[in-house]
């Protein structure tokens, strides 16, 4: 059974190159652009890892990561992928308990090699 991976991010050309680069890896993905439906589709499609992006619509990718560990059940990784790369926001990401955090633009072999080791 392939590994599913749920992109939450706003930005088209990001989340059509991650359905590519993931798609041709055999991984499932599905989408969501808007903050506060996040939860709610991790919640309906129990991915195994997130892709979240902080700078989301609603709802910042932080209070998503807080959210997701408050959930009762299994928690999926997470990769916090975002523009905001300062030092403030890794640290915040880390506190609340992120797997990894990257900052774009990314290379799609980095990303690639990331996400296939925190599925493994």
């Amino acid at each position: 059974m392939a590994k599913r991976v749920l992109i939450v991010e706003d930005e088209p050309n990001i989340v059509e190159s991650l359905r590519f680069l993931l798609e041709r890896e055999a991984l499932d993905v599905a989408v969501q652009s808007d903050g506060n439906m996040a939860v709610e589709s991790v919640r309906a499609t129990l991915p195994d890892l997130v892709i979240l992006d902080v700078m989301l619509p609603n709802r910042s990718g932080f209070d998503i990561l807080r959210d997701l560990h408050e959930m009762p059940g299994t928690m999926p990784k997470v990769l916090v992928l975002t523009a905001k790369g300062q030092a403030r926001d890794r640290f915040t990401a880390e506190e609340i308990g992120v797997d990894l955090f990257m900052t774009k633009p990314f290379s799609n072999k980095e990303i690639v090699s990331n996400i296939l080791g925190l599925l493994a």
